[in-house]
């Protein structure tokens, strides 16, 4: 890899939070942006329970994985969420094995397969997975501003309740650019806004996800 090079951090991190969630994952080699290469890869994973494609799943000319799987038998379920970071995921299956293709900024990789890949390989391994994300009530530690139409993930901090029985405190990063991972390194929980949602100020209750 050269120094001025594009790392494929993305890629360890999902492993292990599926990891986490109890899947065996089997690393596949990262594919060139061509049809060839990706088909090529997604051969690799014939034997596999569900296969997870990280990047290449939104508009730009060199995301070709959507079109890859479609011309190997995808039905697609669902193609971009209202979700921030995380609107280009893929859902779709071919055959009996389920795919899910995560966004290529990491950020979003992360928070998508919190979100969506963790509960769903749980589920496959017939493990009790609630339809709705397990979430805590926090307090903001700091004022928000109000949400467009996405849900918002907010990668944030966590404090200290004030009181033993208080709820802990927690502060959103000013910067949520989905490709920075030194903020996301630093989170100890992502904050959920809910779409449309009106401004909040320091002290006002709030849902989290606590990142482990």
């Amino acid at each position: 890899m050269r120094e001025d090079g594009i790392f494929n951090s993305a890629l360890f991190m999902v492993t292990a939070c599926l990891q986490q969630a109890g899947a065996e994952v089997l690393m596949l080699p990262s594919a060139r942006d061509t049809t060839r290469s990706l088909t090529e890869a997604f051969a690799q994973a014939r034997q596999s329970d569900m296969l997870v494609t990280i990047g290449g799943a939104s508009v730009g000319a060199y995301d070709l994985v959507r079109q890859s799987l479609t011309d190997i038998g995808l039905t697609l379920d669902f193609w971009k969420i209202a979700m921030r970071p995380g609107k280009p995921l893929l859902s779709g299956h071919i055959g009996s094995t389920p795919i899910i293709g995560l966004p290529g900024n990491p950020v979003a990789a992360l928070v998508c397969s919190t979100v969506f890949v963790a509960p769903a390989i749980q589920r496959m391994m017939g493990m009790a997975v609630a339809d709705t994300l397990p979430t805590e009530p926090a307090i903001l530690g700091v004022d928000v501003g109000p949400n467009d139409q996405r849900q918002d993930f907010l990668r944030a901090t966590l404090s200290s309740a004030p009181a033993p029985d208080s709820l802990p405190v927690v502060t959103p990063f000013a910067s949520q650019d989905s490709a920075q991972l030194h903020i996301l390194a630093q989170s100890q929980a992502l904050i959920i806004r809910a779409p449309h949602a009106p401004a909040a100020a320091a002290g006002s209750p709030c849902q989290i996800v606590r990142l482990s």
